[in-house]
């Protein structure tokens, strides 16, 4: 019989996860313990904001059902070790929508791993060769892992960074955001050896390693994240500026978009206009505009209204038109 009370509801809960009715009489079987007992933890477990649904009968069954908020979840070592995988195997590259929470994910789930399933996690991923993703150039999911957690903390940063001309450096920083373009990500961070923000590709960063030394956070010279980083890609050389008008209300080009790239403007209620500095080559950006569903014209740069019309000729040419 189970008599350690916090254990057996971490039991009864991960049951519960399984997506099927348990009988009451099962449940007190698994357990060990009076069907008296599994009614009184089926109560703390509602009392915790876990949304159990019982049903009336001889055998009365419980199921865990949605909710208003989504409560913490029990894992197995063969689901926690699959997730982990998975988070890990999509973190290396940029995806758009889900990359940075997806990180955030990892940083909270492997902070908890014990060792023991860190080990098989690292094993299975040594043996496996994910697809790329993409044009973007891959980076270790350790070093996005730690960079979320010293953000997420307020600690500062030290790393190892390469610049584009090959350059090599150690900063050392106090981290504001962690973002992703969709192919690349980037650290907007405050650079206390230069005293002043700077914006790092992470693929260009080496070593991470978070101090322990906590921060204040500082007052970012621009309005936003994603707007700094609009800035400081604006200085690179290889970026360009795009201006595009869409056949669609604002709100619903802004919804496709990654967000630094920042919101269209309105120019009446079916239609809206972008304008964007984009540093990623011509080829992806009109990929990606073509990708958006929505009817679309490029004005500049021309460059990128060439590659346009040579890709709709390309696609229509594959469509036997």
């Amino acid at each position: 019989m189970t008599t350690d009370t916090p254990a057996r509801l971490l039991r009864l809960l991960s049951l519960l996860q399984t997506p099927r009715e348990w009988p009451g009489g099962e449940l007190a079987e698994r357990l060990g313990v009076s069907r008296r007992t599994v009614r009184r933890d089926i109560d703390r477990l509602r009392e915790l904001g876990y949304p159990v649904q019982a049903t009336r009968g001889a055998d009365g069954g419980y199921r865990l059902v949605a909710g208003k908020a989504m409560p913490p979840l029990v894992l197995d070592d063969e689901e926690a070790v699959a997730i982990a995988v998975g988070l890990r195997a999509g973190a290396g590259h940029a995806v758009e929508g889900v990359d940075e929470a997806s990180v955030r994910a990892l940083a909270k789930l492997e902070q908890v791993l014990p060792g023991r399933l860190r080990r098989r996690v690292a094993t299975l991923q040594a043996a496996t060769t994910p697809l790329p993703g993409g044009d973007g150039p891959g980076i270790a999911p350790e070093t996005l892992t730690v960079m979320a957690s010293a953000v997420a903390g307020r600690e500062r940063l030290r790393f190892a960074y390469r610049a584009g001309d090959g350059t090599g450096s150690r900063r050392l920083t106090e981290p504001y955001r962690l973002m992703s373009t969709g192919l690349r990500w980037y650290l907007v961070a405050y650079d206390l050896d230069r005293a002043d923000w700077r914006t790092f590709r992470v693929d260009r960063v080496s070593e991470p390693f978070a101090t322990g030394a906590r921060f204040a956070p500082r007052e970012l010279p621009a309005e936003s994240a994603a707007a700094y980083l609009r800035q400081s890609i604006r200085r690179h050389q290889d970026a360009y500026d795009v201006t595009v008008t869409f056949a669609a209300s604002a709100e619903a080009v802004a919804a496709r978009l990654p967000a630094w790239m920042g919101a269209p403007e309105p120019l009446d209620g079916a239609s809206c206009r972008l304008r964007a500095t984009v540093e990623d080559p011509v080829e992806w950006t009109a990929a990606r505009l073509a990708l958006l569903g929505v009817e679309f014209r490029v004005h500049e740069p021309e460059e990128l209204v060439r590659c346009v019309g040579e890709l709709g000729a390309r696609l229509s040419r594959a469509a036997g038109r």
